[in-house]
Formats: structure tokens, sequence, C-alpha cells
């Protein structure tokens, strides 16, 4: 049987464009390279697309994927054709933040008519931007915490009504939020005022959009969906921390975290958790992979917090711990999203584009 060309695209310019190289490295290694031929295209900081050698062996050092070798192919040339010659049978982006998985780069494998994995211009979109986010779960009628938004334009010209309508309609702790990046990017957990102030202005670095939100006493659970029309759950999972606050350091440098899995919760809050988690998936109308975020308190009360369109996949991630828990590994939940990736491209080809 002859193997399938994959092309793995990663870096980006955001600022997760470190996340995304260990989340590529973590990938490739696990790809089972008697099935695939393994192509790699890296997206510098500066946004300039590189092609890189085929891959046939583990990477042993994620900075090797950090290609410096100047590519004037054009990109559509790039994506066109594999280095053997044929045509990619999936395109498997691993890119984490905005011009990675808020739709933009999906648009153009839609416009280059291409199979790729995860989700598609509406849902990569709607997943990424947490006011969006919010208020699709709020249709959907899915439990959230309180809380505010803003754009950089009207902190500079409102600050002091902001800051007072924060302090107004919310206690602290609170937690100030880019609506636009993920990995805990510019996040910051806030106890007073002057806190607030420094946490919106750190956070403005990094988008001109911003959710501050209510902070809550406790748990963090995550499940995690596979599939496209018929998602598939996993048992939830909790992140148990020895920190206050799950950042980018504790998650992708210290491990100053344990995953928990399963949680040790009720049955039927459990299953509460993973009929949630479907309807989050539908209500930005996902496809592929997607991680659920929750809150549960003391007395089993939940809240959704976000979801998460690209989860990463390194060696401290949820999302594959969650599936290695339901009897799929990580070699194996890889091949089954190539195959939803060219499900969802063969269910798409049966749309007409012109009347008879």
């Amino acid at each position: 049987m002859s193997k399938e060309n994959i092309c793995i695209v990663y870096g980006g310019k955001s600022a997760e464009h470190d996340v995304s190289i260990l989340t590529a490295q973590s990938v490739i290694n696990a790809m089972d390279k008697d099935i695939y031929n393994i192509d790699i295209i890296y997206i510098t900081n500066d946004g300039e697309w590189i092609k890189g050698q085929p891959i046939t062996e583990p990477i042993e050092d994620a900075e090797v994927l950090r290609l410096a070798k100047r590519d004037e192919t054009p990109i559509t040339h790039l994506l066109r054709q594999s280095t053997n010659g044929g045509t990619y049978d999936t395109i498997f982006p691993l890119l984490h933040g905005p011009n990675g998985e808020d739709g933009t780069i999906q648009g153009l494998f839609e416009v280059l008519d291409l199979p790729y994995v995860g989700n598609g211009v509406l849902s990569a979109s709607s997943s990424m931007d947490k006011l969006v986010m919010k208020q699709l779960f709020a249709n959907r009628g899915l439990p959230q915490l309180p809380y505010v938004s803003f754009l950089r334009s009207e902190f500079e010209k409102y600050r002091s009504n902001i800051i007072e309508l924060v302090n107004t309609k919310l206690e602290y702790p609170v937690f100030v939020k880019p609506a636009n990046l993920g990995s805990s990017v510019g996040i910051s957990r806030c106890t007073n005022k002057e806190e607030l102030i420094k946490g919106i202005e750190e956070a403005l670095q990094f988008d001109r959009k911003l959710v501050v939100e209510q902070g809550v006493e406790a748990r963090e659970i995550e499940v995690a969906v596979l599939g496209n029309d018929y998602p598939e759950t996993t048992l939830p999972g909790e992140v148990v921390k020895d920190v206050s606050f799950y950042d980018y350091k504790a998650k992708y440098k210290d491990g100053n975290v344990k995953l928990q899995i399963p949680a040790d919760l009720p049955e039927d809050v459990a299953e509460t958790l993973r009929n949630m988690a479907v309807e989050a998936f539908k209500a930005t109308d996902c496809s592929g992979l997607v991680r659920a975020d929750f809150f549960v308190t003391e007395d089993h009360t939940i809240y959704i917090n976000e979801t998460n369109a690209m989860p990463g996949f390194t060696k401290f991630s949820m999302y594959p711990l969650l599936w290695k828990n339901m009897d799929m590994s990580y070699s194996e939940l890889i091949t089954r999203l190539i195959e939803l990736a060219k499900e969802r491209y063969a269910d798409k080809k049966k749309i007409k584009y012109k009347m008879d």
C-alpha cells in the first residue's frame, strides 16, 4: 500500500510560536512513518514560509525545526506539491494563536481546495475569539461566569469608566485575558485595582480586545472532543495545580501541574460535562478536535470556561492523555484526525457550486 503524503505546518506569526514548534515535534515523532510521507513547512515569526526536508526519523531536539534557509517558492506551490512529487492527501496545521487557529490559514486551505486537519474557517475564528465564543455559548444556554469586555481604543478613551465597571460588576480575583490568544499568553490573575490596571496593560500588548472574567474557587476540568457531525468525548480530566494560576510557564516549561485522568467526579457530573462539551463543540460548528474547559465548584456547579480548537500535543498536554485513557494511543489519535479531515473534505465535495 502506498504511503499518504502529509504536510505539517507549524510555527507562525504568533506569541504562541514556540508552543507550536513543541507541538510539531510531538506530532511528528508520534506519526507512523510506515504509513505517512511527512513534509514540514515552518512559518517564521516574520511570516515567511520555509519548506524543510522530508522527515523520516524522530526529532530529538525541537530547535532543528526552526528552519533558517530562505525559500522563494510561492506558498501555493509549497502546499500543492509534496517533496516526492505527488499532491498532499492532508495538510496538518499545528499553529496556535492568531494567523494559525483563528480561521485565517484555514481560509487559505479552503481557497486552494486542500483537505486539512481540524476546524474550518467559521469554527476556528469563533473558537479563537473569547468574546464571540462566549456569545455563542450563551445562545446555546451554557452557563458562564460574569465578564466585562472592551477594546484597546475604548480603554484609552474611557479608562476610569472601564475600571469602575469591572469593580462594580465583578469581584476580585478577576482574570484579564486577550480575546484572541491561547496557552495562557498575556493572561493575568488580579486581586486588586492596581493589579487589574497592570494586567490590562500587559494583555493589550497581545490583542486589541480584552475579556475580564470573574474568578471562582473551583476545580479546572477538561473534556476532549473528537469527530465531525457526531463527535465523541472522553471522560473528564482535572488540572491539579501547584501554583495559583496555570500560566504559560507552568504549562510548557516547569510542568508544575498534575493531570488527573479521569477526574474524581460523581458519574452524573462527569456525564453532564461530556454533554456540555458536545454542546460547545456544536455551538461553534466545530470539526476534528476540540478541548472543552470547565470550572466545577465544590457543590458541583459547572461553568464553561472556553473551548480550544487547536489544543497542544506536548508531553504536558491534556488532550492526547484524555484519549489515551480511552485506550486510543497518541499515534492512533493522529491517524484518526487525518481520517476525519479526509471525511470532512469528501463531504464538502458533495456541495454544488453551479446551477444546472
